[in-house]
């Protein structure tokens, strides 16, 4: 079976994509947290291997690659999922917040595609899929730090994807619009609403949604499909 590596594992679309994918590829999970990688793989026992790295931190990133050399591991298909908010209106957002998001969301993306393209690129086979936001695309008070690093994606997505096809790679963007993960869960029942009221199917998005979305582009059926931004949305935005 061909192996998937999936960063931001034990968030809620992260655990929903190794879920769905575990009979059909061998899962390796990363995230920054050793005992919530711990109980997931107690939970999927299919899991093949965790990794922990802290993707805010380049010197934990590159110790993670390091391994993966060290170990001969190599992938076949990577899904960027991983992220962070630090929210702030933009007038009083300092560089320490800024800073934060993009090297996390935007620059450990280019670090791991950067690495792990390398290897598809032996095998002429590839598919690496990025989990961005509606927001980049409609933008959102409070969050320039965080639209900007998952607009940087999708524009990076588009210039590797040009560079890749030739080898059989394919670069996509899948953007998620509001899913009920623990980064919604904070939000009141109000702004939930408030929220369903603008989405036409009426309902804020499961992490389903979004690994149904990974599974295809993931699979053979998507084969000529590169350089795109799927929008997984409820209609919220139609772009």
């Amino acid at each position: 079976m061909k192996k998937i590596l999936i960063t931001g594992a034990t968030g809620g679309i992260g655990k929903e994509i190794c879920l769905l994918l575990r009979n059909d590829y061998d899962i390796y999970a990363m995230g920054r947290n050793k005992e919530k990688l711990g109980k997931l793989q107690e939970e999927i026992s299919s899991i093949k291997g965790t990794f922990t790295a802290d993707l805010n931190n380049k010197k934990s990133i590159e110790s993670f690659l390091d391994k993966i050399n060290k170990d001969n591991i190599e992938f076949d298909i990577l899904v960027n999922n991983a992220g962070i908010t630090q929210d702030s209106l933009f007038i009083r957002m300092d560089y320490e917040k800024w800073s934060k998001v993009i090297q996390t969301n935007l620059n450990s993306n280019f670090l791991l595609t950067n690495f792990f393209s390398k290897q598809m690129i032996k095998k002429k086979w590839g598919r690496i899929i990025n989990i961005t936001s509606v927001v980049c695309h409609t933008g959102n008070a409070g969050q320039s730090n965080y639209t900007a690093s998952k607009s940087g994606i999708i524009g990076m997505s588009k210039s590797i994807a040009a560079e890749l096809a030739k080898r059989n790679i394919t670069v996509n963007c899948i953007s998620p619009g509001f899913i009920e993960t623990e980064m919604t869960s904070e939000l009141s029942e109000e702004q939930k609403k408030s929220i369903m009221d603008k989405i036409p199917l009426n309902r804020i998005g499961q992490p389903k949604d979004v690994a149904n979305c990974v599974k295809f582009l993931a699979s053979d059926m998507s084969e000529y499909i590169t350089g795109q931004t799927i929008h997984v949305n409820g209609g919220l935005a139609m772009l």
